[in-house]
């Protein structure tokens, strides 16, 4: 599963309000720094295995951990159409 996001949408560094957002056609998404975190690894590139692989390091926590909260985010976003697999 190579996760992306879905035409129309990004991910996108909001200036007047300082955060970032994920822009959809019709609505917004505002991550939260844990949400963020994951998004920022969302290329279309890696996997999500190496999403996985990358945060487990950063945050030197088990890759089990992260692996269930990561999957969970993407199936959540991919449900809400922000993503696709």
């Amino acid at each position: 599963m190579t996760p992306r996001f879905a035409a129309g949408v990004r991910l996108h560094h909001d200036v007047a309000r300082g955060r970032w957002v994920v822009m959809a056609p019709e609505r917004m998404f505002v991550p939260d720094e844990t949400a963020l975190e994951v998004l920022r690894m969302v290329d279309g590139a890696r996997d999500l295995d190496a999403i996985i692989d990358a945060l487990a390091e950063k945050f030197d926590a088990p890759r089990e951990v992260i692996a269930g909260d990561v999957r969970a985010l993407l199936d959540d976003l991919v449900v809400r159409g922000a993503l696709v697999t």
